[in-house]
């Protein structure tokens, strides 16, 4: 899985499913040492496959090659043999193919350099795949926190924050809330066994003493919709 607890970390970097530990002065996924009453609950990453079709749309991009494939093919079977039409249609279908591929390496970088991770204080995001930067988010500045669940168990949770600090959505991307600008919401995307992670976050959140509040229904078009609260 792509989350995991911190008693099951290791350090295998050949899994793509799995966290590394770092070290007792700066713990993996982290910009330092803990306070001695703070302890890691959850560390994850996003799943690159999925996260290459929601932020990138290779889905959409495979369907468009596709019918266009198609249409070329179509439009020459009445001038030449149909061998010859479809294979007019070859070059398009590598080109798509390409471009897949190009867009899913992003995804993957973007994946595998993010570590999200909540301890019994804050939620941390440590992202970018060409220069790593530190999202430090104190439960206090946390005012609402949103789900949005697919129906294979992957989904994002999305942070609503508080106070005025503002977070540039072109430096959060991937790892923000889709269509969300103007605040720009920091978000956990494309986790596994993203409603135990929210039932997880909403424990330590109560623990912590620290209300939040009901999440904004997601835009039209998103997997169902749950919100993380604490009474």
């Amino acid at each position: 899985m792509d989350g995991v607890s911190a008693a099951s970390m290791n350090n295998d970097p050949t899994d793509e499913n799995t966290i590394g530990r770092g070290t007792v002065d700066r713990p993996y996924g982290l910009p330092e040492r803990l306070p001695e009453d703070e302890r890691i609950l959850w560390q994850g990453r996003p799943n690159s496959w999925a996260l290459a079709r929601e932020s990138l749309f290779i889905d959409w991009i495979a369907g468009y090659t596709l019918v266009i494939a198609l249409w070329r093919a179509g439009s020459l079977m009445d001038l030449m043999p149909v061998w010859a039409a479809l294979g007019a249609a070859v070059p398009i279908l590598l080109a798509g193919a390409l471009a897949i591929a190009i867009l899913w390496l992003i995804a993957y970088a973007q994946a595998r350099s993010a570590v999200y991770t909540i301890t019994n204080k804050r939620v941390v995001m440590q992202i970018g795949a060409a220069l790593t930067l530190t999202l430090n988010l104190p439960f206090r500045e946390i005012a609402s926190a949103g789900l949005s669940l697919r129906r294979d168990g992957k989904g994002t949770i999305a942070f609503e924050t508080s106070g005025s600090s503002r977070i540039s959505y072109l430096v959060c991307w991937p790892h923000a809330r889709p269509w969300r600008w103007n605040p720009t919401q920091p978000a956990f995307r494309c986790i596994k066994d993203a409603e135990a992670v929210a039932e997880l976050l909403a424990g330590a959140v109560q623990t912590h003493s620290m209300p939040v509040r009901d999440a904004a229904a997601w835009p039209t078009g998103n997997p169902a919709t749950a919100s993380i609260a604490a009474e």
